[in-house]
């Protein structure tokens, strides 16, 4: 499956709990993660949408260390049912939004 389908899966997804799945960009900085996904209570996921089976590319993953290392994490997802796993995991982690 393409990331342009699982991303709009994704975003579709997000959304419907009410979630800001937004697009991370910096002119500074290349290889971050696709989405920046802001939750209730202040929370702040890290998401890089991948084509079924592909992985990061080695800039994307050594800016992923360096997220790490600050106490982020991002998530790697390559499905359509990474993304169901993703958001049942963050859905037990901060709760539905009312």
């Amino acid at each position: 499956m393409k990331e342009s389908k699982i991303e709009r899966f994704f975003i579709k997804e997000c959304k419907k709990k009410g979630w800001l799945p937004l697009k991370f960009v910096s002119p500074s900085m290349s290889g971050l993660p696709d989405r920046m996904v802001l939750l209730p209570g202040g929370k702040v996921s890290l998401v890089e949408l991948k084509a079924e089976g592909k992985k990061p590319r080695p800039l994307q993953t050594a800016v992923h260390r360096i997220l790490t290392g600050l106490g982020f994490h991002v998530y790697v997802i390559d499905s359509k049912s990474g993304v169901e796993a993703y958001v049942n995991e963050i859905s037990e982690e901060v709760g539905e939004l009312e």
